[in-house]
């Protein structure tokens, strides 16, 4: 994460200033600047770039970069609960933990607005259908001015078995629709994070389209609320302390997750 140090006469980052229809976010709450310290030391100045500081001086508060995680869906009850909502299904989870509520519409896009710990974190799910869910993304991405490292994508994925996840820095669009489009709406970019879930692949000769707008079977939902879970803790790891250990462990445990010695 980005924080920086500031003086107490400085205002402290408000969830709900986000928010504001009235007036868009102030940058400076948002990217927190170097500020001067006191007469004594005013040619001083300095910036801190970490995952985490100790503050010992009460007049001393600390600003977090927020982060915008988007769950990659479908709107409609129609796609409730079927392989390619499980982006949506992702954000719901993180929602129902960090207590968020997703209640307001901004920029195309369901919004929820609250914070894994001290880091301030937008929730969205595009109601644009997947496939223009950058006209969702590109535009809040520009108006909260977050920077791409702090885009997280959440979606589903053929390319990894039933339940496995995947938590990475970057990388291209796996020919997910969704995702190609959120990065074209990113002027072609991919370097921002991304989650991915896997649903496995079609049987047999079962078409792609049918494959990912079926809902999951009862065994295979067990492993999927099992992976979603493991995904929520992975989500709140990496908005706390960045691309670490703890995520590469993750990588890894997911990957083997469901072999046999």
């Amino acid at each position: 994460m980005t924080l920086s140090t500031y003086t107490a006469n400085s205002s402290p980052f408000s969830v709900s200033a986000m928010l504001s229809a009235s007036s868009p976010p102030i940058t400076s709450l948002l990217y927190p600047k170097a500020f001067k310290l006191s007469k004594s030391n005013s040619k001083r100045i300095f910036s801190l770039r970490a995952s985490s500081l100790p503050v010992y001086d009460t007049k001393l508060k600390v600003e977090y970069t927020p982060w915008l995680i988007v769950g990659l869906g479908n709107p409609g009850t129609k796609y409730y609960g079927t392989r390619h909502n499980i982006g949506f299904e992702m954000i719901d989870h993180i929602a129902r933990t960090a207590d968020i509520s997703m209640n307001t519409i901004q920029s195309k896009g369901l919004v929820g607005i609250g914070a894994v710990g001290e880091v301030p974190i937008l929730l969205v799910k595009p109601q644009t259908y997947m496939n223009f869910s950058g006209e969702s993304v590109g535009p809040l991405a520009a108006y909260y001015k977050v920077p791409l490292h702090h885009i997280l994508m959440i979606y589903d994925d053929m390319g990894l078995p039933n339940g496995v996840l995947r938590l990475q820095p970057k990388g291209g669009h796996s020919h997910h629709n969704g995702l190609k489009n959120v990065t074209e709406h990113l002027n072609g970019c991919r370097s921002f994070p991304r989650l991915s879930i896997g649903i496995g692949n079609p049987p047999g000769s079962m078409d792609m389209k049918a494959f990912l707008l079926q809902k999951f079977s009862r065994s295979e939902r067990k492993q999927i609320d099992a992976g979603m879970e493991q995904g929520v803790d992975a989500v709140k790891t990496l908005v706390e302390y960045g691309f670490n250990d703890a995520i590469s462990r993750f990588n890894l445990g997911q990957k083997y997750k469901f072999h046999t010695i």
